[in-house]
């Protein structure tokens, strides 16, 4: 009897895909017999020439094989599922674009989620036959015609179970790396950030490097094996059209390939909100490419908000270290940093100096020209500061118009021509007052030289203490630690 009614079926299946109407041709699966009779007779009625099954994955091998205008399939069906259905026909060329309309028991929230993100055309509830027909008519109407593409299959269902075991090992490959990803958010900023990525994708896939550039702030990161260190950021900078210097982040280690033959990166824009944050670039072995492809898609997909984050929390610990008005480090952030630089010194031997500054007569320029010329003045000071120290050197607004400088690898001799040195350009920097005149600036400078053992405290009240000696001494000059006669405007060595 059961081979008997499964002959009858294949025998309508092969007459009706003999039909070349394509255009109102339709797929219906359904596993019940009485159900799929009626919806049958009603679609034919509608003028629809229809293939019937009331097996999933028989269904699937016959979409494939000719492709028809739309599929009507349950939700949830023995073996295969509406679910799975939808995502392997529109994971092939040959289905992609057939709409399908799933069928459900119950309107619930859960059944539509699944129907929506398996990309159904519709979800229908069974019984509304109506509903299901109107349904139809317009996915056949929208659905884009491409004067029919057809895949031959072989193995009947058991290459449909392949291929649905593939489309799924992938889509829980994607959802994995793509859980991985996200959870970068994590990181706490953008160096971190681009070193856990760089660790992720390393054990992923070979790539010879992998770079990310983020716009604002501008930098450049690159992952790249040793023996590549010149030529991944050329060729990382080729790829984003990055010209001009950039801040550089290099994560260099040999989990990177070092194969020197050149292949074509990947370049894909990351979104955040639809928003670009940062651009994605992957070059990869030549051995790769494929997974290359899909990976740096998914990385595209998937990395905006970990890099929205990272880049926030990058901002408010720069806002929190950073005086606003003269952009230099404030005074806490200063300090936290002069603490690991006196670690350093001691552990290696490092000289170190550390100079005050004090604004002379800036009280003066405030009740003579106003607050906002003060403040123009002291912003003076910061891009003076930002400019004639080294890159090494820490600089702070320390309070009110004092400045600090901590000449990194300094000794007394050192320290003395640095600190005379800035005073001079103090002395001769141009700041306008709202009528275009000149405002006479000088600076009092205090220095101390660090004591192996000293604390960071100690080292600061020398330089005060020699500091407000080149105050009393006459101001615009320069007072080294045991030198309380300074001569005028640079001051002998005690």
């Amino acid at each position: 009897m059961f081979r008997e009614r499964e002959a009858s079926q294949n025998l309508r299946v092969s007459r009706s895909l003999s039909i070349v109407n394509s255009g109102r041709r339709v797929l219906l699966i359904d596993p019940t017999d009485r159900r799929r009779e009626i919806l049958c007779r009603r679609l034919r009625a509608q003028g629809y020439l229809v293939d019937e099954t009331a097996d999933a994955a028989a269904g699937a091998h016959m979409a494939l094989s000719a492709p028809p205008a739309a599929v009507i399939a349950d939700l949830w069906m023995p073996g295969v599922s509406g679910v799975q259905l939808c995502r392997l026909l529109g994971s092939e060329p040959a289905t992609a674009d057939v709409p399908v309309v799933l069928c459900v028991e119950r309107d619930e929230p859960r059944s539509r989620f699944w129907a929506d993100r398996a990309g159904a055309a519709a979800c229908v509830l069974k019984g509304r036959t109506g509903e299901l027909v109107r349904a139809l008519a317009k996915a056949v109407d929208t659905a884009p015609h491409d004067g029919g593409f057809f895949v031959q299959l072989s193995g009947g269902s058991i290459d449909i179970r392949d291929r649905l075991a593939r489309h799924l090992d992938e889509a829980l490959f994607d959802s994995v790396i793509a859980a991985e990803l996200r959870a970068l958010a994590h990181a706490g900023n953008f160096e971190r950030l681009f070193d856990l990525l760089a660790q992720l994708l390393s054990q992923i896939t070979r790539y010879r490097w992998i770079a990310l550039a983020s716009g604002t702030p501008e930098r450049l990161a690159i992952h790249h094996h040793p023996a590549l260190r010149n030529i991944a950021e050329r060729e990382a900078r080729e790829a984003f059209r990055i010209l001009s210097a950039s801040q550089v982040l290099v994560v260099e280690d040999e989990d990177a390939a070092a194969d020197e033959e050149p292949q074509e990166p990947i370049v894909r824009p990351v979104l955040f909100a639809g928003v670009p944050v940062a651009r994605f670039a992957l070059a990869p072995c030549a051995d790769n490419t494929n997974d290359a492809v899909m990976l740096t898609s998914v990385v595209a997909r998937e990395l905006g908000g970990a890099i929205k984050i990272a880049t926030l929390v990058d901002e408010s610990q720069k806002l929190a270290a950073t005086d606003g008005l003269t952009g230099l480090m404030n005074r806490r952030a200063f300090t936290s940093a002069m603490r690991g630089e006196l670690s350093r010194c001691a552990r290696h031997n490092y000289p170190i100096a550390f100079a005050l500054l004090d604004v002379d007569h800036f009280k003066s320029v405030n009740d003579k020209y106003g607050h906002g010329v003060g403040d123009r003045v002291l912003c003076a000071m910061g891009e003076l500061l930002g400019q004639h120290l080294r890159a090494s050197d820490l600089a702070a607004r320390w309070g009110g118009e004092e400045f600090v400088v901590a000449f990194t690898s300094t000794g007394l001799d050192g320290a003395h021509t640095a600190a005379e040195r800035l005073r001079a350009v103090i002395e001769a920097v141009t700041v306008l007052d709202d009528a275009g005149e000149r405002i006479p600036i000088t600076a009092s400078i205090g220095v101390a030289v660090w004591k192996p053992g000293e604390a960071l405290e100690s080292l600061i009240s020398r330089a005060d203490e020699s500091m407000y000696a080149s105050k009393t001494s006459g101001r615009n000059r320069v007072t080294l630690h045991g030198n309380t006669s300074p001569e005028s405007p640079a001051a002998s060595v005690a």
